[in-house]
This record gives C-alpha cells, sequence and structure tokens, in this order.
C-alpha cells in the first residue's frame, strides 16, 4: 500500500493554520468594509454647520437637504423597481424551465434479466463466490392434478334457467350449497 505523503498531525497542524489565516483575513475584510463605509458617509455627508444661521439660511438649507433627500427617494424608488422586475423575469424564467423540462418525453426503460448470481456479483464484488437457488425450495404443481379437481360440465343453459326459476329453484340452489360441505 501507498504511504500518504503527510501525516495526520502535520494535516491537523496545517488545517488549524489555515483556519487562523482565513479569520484573520476575514477580520481584516471586515474593517476594511466599516473604515469604506465611514469615508463614503463622511464624503457624501458634509457635516452641518447650524450655528449662527439666520432664519433665511436655515430655510434655504432645508429646502436644500429636501432636494437631496428627494432625489435619493427616486433613486431608492428606482431601484426597487428594476429589482422587483427582475424577480419577476426570474420567477416566469423559471416556470419556463419546469414547462420544457415536462415537455420533453423521457425513453422507456428496458427489462434486464438478470439472475440472484449475476445481481450478488454486482452487489459484492467479484471477489464473493455466493449462488442462490431460488427455484430449489420451490414446490412442483402438475397441471393435471389441477384439471381432474375441478370437473366442467357442459349443458343446455336453458334447461339450467327454467329449473332454477321460481322458489323451487332457490330451494334447490340451496340445498345444492349444503350438500358439498355434509360429504
Amino acid at each position: 500500500q501507498r504511504k500518504p505523503k503527510i501525516t495526520a498531525s502535520r494535516k491537523l497542524l496545517l488545517k488549524s493554520l489555515m483556519l487562523a489565516k482565513a479569520k484573520e483575513c476575514w477580520e481584516q475584510e471586515h474593517e476594511e468594509r466599516e473604515a469604506e463605509k465611514v469615508r463614503y458617509l463622511a464624503e457624501r455627508i458634509p457635516t452641518l454647520q447650524t450655528r449662527g444661521l439666520s432664519l433665511s439660511a436655515l430655510q434655504d438649507l432645508c429646502r436644500e437637504l429636501h432636494a437631496k433627500v428627494e432625489v435619493v427617494d427616486e433613486e431608492r424608488y428606482d431601484i426597487e423597481a428594476k429589482c422587483l422586475h427582475n424577480t419577476r423575469e426570474i420567477k416566469d424564467l423559471k416556470l419556463k424551465v419546469m414547462d420544457l423540462r415536462g415537455k420533453f418525453k423521457r425513453p422507456p426503460l428496458r427489462r434486464v434479466r438478470v439472475s440472484a448470481d449475476a445481481m450478488l456479483r454486482a452487489l459484492l464484488g467479484s471477489k464473493h463466490k455466493v449462488s442462490m437457488d431460488l427455484r430449489a425450495n420451490l414446490k412442483s404443481v402438475k397441471k393435471e392434478d389441477t384439471e381432474k379437481e375441478r370437473p366442467v360440465e357442459v349443458g343446455d343453459w336453458r334447461k339450467n334457467v327454467e329449473a332454477m326459476s321460481g322458489m323451487e329453484g332457490r330451494k334447490k340452489m340451496f340445498d345444492a350449497a349444503k350438500s358439498p360441505t355434509s360429504q
């Protein structure tokens, strides 16, 4: 047998080192994202200087801020509309895919006759030599015996109907049903 090139303890050590490095990279990436977010907000949103402003200057500042809020709301609405449109389109495409899957005909499977020995060889492998004769324990039945048990009476059906009509016919049927059990 071929020996592994790396031992289990060495493999475990390398795995733990890789996990530590991955955790370190993830934390660094998280810190970079936070710094980027703070920088972006500082760039987009300047600090407000409201001290020492007159009433008209404050009103102008409020109008300016309202205009910026309206622009941001419009952008948000447009993005939401695009997102809804994309989700609807994805849903429609999924439905189309499901419809197309149903339209293709699956080929009929062929019956393959496999003996019990071949099936066991396939399941257990060629090393195991197990043979099963499933037919050895079956009981043999001769057709001649079954035909002798049930003699078939062929007669004129009209005579039978006339004989069985009325109350006497029902009595005959009742008596006939009782007689085989008494024998």
